[in-house]
């Protein structure tokens, strides 16, 4: 079995909601996404939540699609 890349990893965090990566390289890639520094308490947020899986979706589909 491969492992996931970094990357992908961070992706099926975002959208899953399961940390796949590393927390410090998930934290970096929402905020670079959301262009705001992002705290750990946000994270823990109901709404905080729903906004980080739409921030990946559309990395995860084309993960996971067929082309």
């Amino acid at each position: 079995m491969t492992k996931l890349t970094k990357e992908q990893g961070v992706i099926l965090s975002g959208f899953t909601g399961v940390l796949c990566c590393k927390f410090s390289d998930f934290q970096e890639d929402i905020a670079r996404r959301l262009g705001r520094p992002v705290f750990t308490h946000e994270l823990g947020s109901a709404a905080m939540e729903e906004t980080v899986k739409e921030l990946y979706r559309a990395d995860f589909l084309a993960l996971v699609a067929e082309p």
